[in-house]
Formats: C-alpha cells, sequence, structure tokens
C-alpha cells in the first residue's frame, strides 16, 4: 500500500472561483449542440466545457437551455459560469461562424473523416465544434457546409459513444492541442 498517494478532499483541489473562471482565458473551441434531446447530456457537455475552458457552448435546435433541474444535475453550476447562447438555426450559425474565420467541424462518422489524433494537421487556430442529435447525429445540410469531418477511430463492435463521452473525448484533444500549459513541442 502506497500511503504517500492519497486521494485529494474536494476542499484539496485548488478549485478557482467563478469570477477567475470567467476572467481567465479560454481556448478557441466553441462547442455547438445540435437538437441534443437528453438534459442530462446538455448538462455534461457544459460540465466538460468548464473541465476544459472552452469559450462558449451554442445550444441549437430542440437543445434546451439552462436553467432546467436536469441539466443542473450533470452540470453541476457550471451553467453559471460556462459562456452560451441558443441559435435556433444552427445553418445560419455555421454560416456566421465560418464568415468569423472560425473552422467549423463536425463530429461524426462519414465516408471522407479525419481521424481525431491528427487534428494537429488542422490550418485553423479557432474551431467550432459540431455534436449531433444522440439517434440522427449531426444533420446532412451541416456536415455539407463544415469544413471537415472528424472522427474518434473505434475498435470495438458498437462503433457509437453517447454524445456527452465523445465530447469528453474530443475536447481533451482540442484542449492538448490549444492549452497553453499542455502545447509541447512534438
Amino acid at each position: 500500500m502506497n500511503i504517500s498517494n492519497k486521494k485529494l478532499k474536494l476542499w484539496e483541489l485548488n478549485r478557482i472561483s467563478e469570477e477567475e473562471y470567467r476572467s481567465q482565458s479560454k481556448i478557441p473551441v466553441l462547442v455547438i449542440l445540435d437538437d441534443i434531446r437528453s438534459l442530462n447530456n446538455i448538462g455534461s457537455f457544459f460540465r466538460t466545457a468548464d473541465a476544459f475552458c472552452v469559450e462558449k457552448i451554442y445550444l441549437c435546435g430542440i437543445t434546451a437551455c439552462p436553467p432546467h433541474k436536469d441539466i443542473h444535475k450533470t452540470a453541476l453550476g457550471a451553467t453559471d459560469v460556462v459562456s452560451w447562447e441558443y441559435c435556433s438555426s444552427i445553418l445560419d450559425l455555421v454560416t456566421e461562424l465560418k464568415m468569423k474565420n472560425w473552422g467549423v467541424y463536425t463530429i461524426e462518422q462519414a465516408t471522407e473523416t479525419l481521424e481525431l489524433q491528427k487534428i494537429n494537421s488542422l490550418l485553423h487556430t479557432q474551431f467550432a465544434l459540431v455534436f449531433g442529435n444522440e439517434v440522427n447525429g449531426v444533420k446532412q445540410e451541416v456536415i455539407d457546409i463544415s469544413d471537415g469531418v472528424i472522427e474518434i477511430p473505434q475498435f470495438g463492435t458498437k462503433h457509437s459513444l453517447n454524445v456527452s463521452v465523445c465530447a469528453g473525448v474530443v475536447l481533451w484533444e482540442f484542449c492538448k492541442l490549444l492549452h497553453p500549459n499542455l502545447k509541447t513541442n512534438t
């Protein structure tokens, strides 16, 4: 038993305050939720966005907005600090972001994809990542106007991840690429 490696208590985590979080630099990543139906998934997106310090979440289509008790249940207060906005038309939002030089990439399985581990080859410096409905994924019309499709390689029989789990995997990779404290000289 290694007694020098002890689990930290919540008060030992050196959490920053909400004010410090709001004022700190964010990674240049926008998360776009396209018709996410599960309130728990929406809350998980907020919590993950908080963890990796993304710039903003856009809630589109049928995606519910805070405040809601079921979003709060999984967000654990992240809806209070992560910047967010509702947009009824994802197509208008994607068009607007592209005009502002955001690289818009859908997270999906398609015929032509870039595997997640190769995102360092992307030429954009700011990214808008589109995550789609739990059953139907990202709309084809959105894929058609995106700059590309990013896919998480999978090796099991299902080739399917819960959308909020997918977000955790994808956002961690973008955080490694873009967060100044994690950049490497490789």
